[in-house]
């Protein structure tokens, strides 16, 4: 749980982030920088009719922790100048690290990426969406079909200056159908590893306790039910799935 003073202590807005499809602000806490979104600000989506982004932000972070792999920064629900919201603590990136990217097809790196699709470019060259082949990205990956990530985007995957990626955004996920679109396909087929394994086994543990309680409040009884599914189905395959279904395998715009 946050620090008391965060959940309590006035919020100020500083900025707005324009480029977010919902209400996103910059705000601060005391010293603290955090991203706020009010719930009042969130567009209603067709495939999202139910419950509140903000709650499903929340609910990635609860799993994040238990997964114990650090993939979404400290996220929490708390009363802000436009009502309830998701506050998100603001993470520093390094303008110099990507760990997703688009380049040109005759220019992938040999060793440390993974190609994902190739296309064209509004030139008509021939582009090649990569990203890194690192743990931590794979974790990350691991973690969106945990919790059914509708929208891993490029820009959606921070790139800490210690090596360290967060993913943000978590609005679209826990939908009870399968819904994951990413950019992270890399490791498609893949056998996930025994650390990998242990995580989604303390996600199931968890979901039989203090995790599931907590999501409970959070998303509705089918998307519990879709995420034990989703837990155990991985942990039968013990691989990365394929794209599945009618829908597109990754979301549009990449970035």
């Amino acid at each position: 749980m946050p620090a008391p003073d965060l959940l309590t202590a006035e919020l100020t807005l500083t900025g707005r982030i324009t480029t977010a499809s919902n209400a996103t602000f910059l705000a601060t806490i005391g010293d603290t920088t955090v991203v706020y979104k009010p719930i009042a600000g969130e567009k209603p989506l067709w495939d999202f009719p139910d419950g509140f982004l903000a709650h499903r932000e929340v609910a990635a972070y609860l799993v994040s922790e238990v997964l114990g792999w650090n993939v979404v920064p400290r996220t929490w629900l708390r009363d802000g100048p436009l009502g309830q919201g998701m506050v998100q603590l603001w993470q520093q990136t390094d303008p110099d690290q990507n760990a997703v990217d688009l380049v040109a097809a005759d220019d992938i790196p040999e060793t440390g990426w993974k190609q994902v699709l190739e296309g064209q470019d509004e030139t008509g060259r021939m582009v090649a969406l990569i990203h890194e082949d690192t743990p931590e990205l794979r974790r990350m990956a691991v973690f969106d079909v945990v919790v059914n990530n509708a929208d891993r985007k490029g820009d959606h995957i921070l790139a800490m200056p210690d090596g360290h990626r967060h993913g943000v955004d978590h609005g679209l996920t826990f939908h009870r159908d399968h819904k994951l679109r990413t950019v992270l396909w890399g490791w498609l087929g893949d056998a996930l590893s025994a650390e990998e394994l242990e995580g989604i086994d303390r996600v199931i543990e968890g979901l039989d306790g203090e995790l599931g309680q907590s999501l409970a409040d959070l998303i509705s009884a089918e998307e519990i039910a879709s995420l034990v599914a989703r837990c155990a189905r991985l942990r039968m395959t013990r691989r990365f799935p394929a794209p599945r279904g009618g829908m597109p395998a990754v979301p549009w715009p990449l970035f």
